[in-house]
């Protein structure tokens, strides 16, 4: 299953409601479980981002409504990347020629 890389920050009205956070993750893990995902791991972080999450998906277009669902719930700004693994990389690297 492919990987993503999520990016995020708290909204004003997530902050506010900051002690809820552990709440809205559990509401967020199990949404993205319902869709076919699931959370490999979740960082609070200090710096730009507020949490960095890694997860796994099924395609491209259920990590794409997963951030806008997380967008809707309006606690969190996400970011998400597409991670490629070591092996693909290596591949893509070798198939430049």
């Amino acid at each position: 299953m492919p990987t993503y890389i999520i990016l995020a920050n708290w909204t004003d009205q997530g902050a506010q409601k900051v002690k809820d956070s552990p709440r809205r993750l559990e509401t967020a893990k199990k949404a993205l479980f319902d869709m076919g995902g699931e959370f490999k791991t979740v960082y609070m972080t200090l710096g730009e981002y507020d949490l960095v999450g890694v997860y796994e998906a099924p395609d491209d277009a259920v990590a794409a409504r997963f951030g806008l669902l997380l967008g809707m719930l309006g606690s969190v700004r996400t970011k998400t990347l597409k991670a490629f693994p070591e092996a693909a990389y290596r591949e893509i690297i070798a198939s430049l020629g």
